[in-house]
């Protein structure tokens, strides 16, 4: 489990490419598409082999589906969390998927179920963490009064919005903005930056000392 004082190095690539992605969500699914365009341009050098729901009605479903994607339910209802996970788990095992991605996926997962995809899950936040962790990030960060918030990816570990973070990207806050105008803006953000950032990783040589995610430094690759 990523923590202080953990160290790793992800080999280059991080995974064959293209990486097979699982994607979850729990809603409209921006984010999915924002990363299935990007796939498909070429941007991403992924291919989403898996979107799975919570949610029986969530519309990223349907938009997965509308792509010729693979696109599964999986509610919890009565069974325990731990039941539920299983699940989870079994299906993106079985999909064959290299990286779980989140998106807008509204359940806080048990560190035995990060620790089973261990440095394999990423999210994308809409705030500048470790600033306004949790739900509603966007109104926290506007009732907070900071005149710059944004957007972060990071890999998950065992807290809430806590693991080590790979990108970030800041959107600054108008005199003119409400939390619903700022919220849109982070998200236009978000579609830029996860793909972006999940390629960086995909691409590999990056390492974590700690908490802190490094990089390979370009100009070394140029030497």
């Amino acid at each position: 489990m990523t923590a202080v004082g953990v160290s790793f190095e992800a080999p280059v690539p991080w995974f064959p490419l293209p990486a097979r992605l699982a994607v979850l969500l729990s809603g409209r699914g921006s984010n999915f598409m924002a990363l299935a365009d990007a796939c498909e341009s070429g941007a991403l050098p992924a291919r989403i082999v898996l979107v799975l729901s919570d949610r029986a009605e969530a519309a990223g479903l349907a938009r997965a589906r509308a792509r010729g994607l693979e696109a599964a339910v999986e509610e919890r209802g009565g069974e325990t969390r731990a039941a539920h996970e299983e699940r989870l788990g079994a299906r993106i095992e079985a999909a064959g998927a290299d990286v779980v991605c989140l998106a807008g996926f509204m359940r806080i997962l048990s560190p035995a179920f990060v620790a089973r995809f261990e440095r394999r899950v990423v999210n994308v936040h809409p705030s500048l963490l470790p600033a306004f962790p949790g739900l509603e990030a966007q109104r926290q960060a506007f009732e907070h009064g900071v005149k710059v918030a944004g957007a972060t990816v990071h890999l998950v570990d065992a807290g809430t919005d806590t693991g080590p973070i790979a990108g970030q990207e800041a959107v600054a806050v108008g005199p003119g903005d409400d939390a619903d105008r700022l919220a849109a803006r982070i998200l236009e953000a978000e579609h830029r930056l996860y793909p972006a950032t999940l390629a960086a990783l995909l691409a590999g040589g990056w390492s974590i000392e700690g908490r802190r995610l490094r990089f390979p430094d370009p100009r070394s690759a140029e030497a």
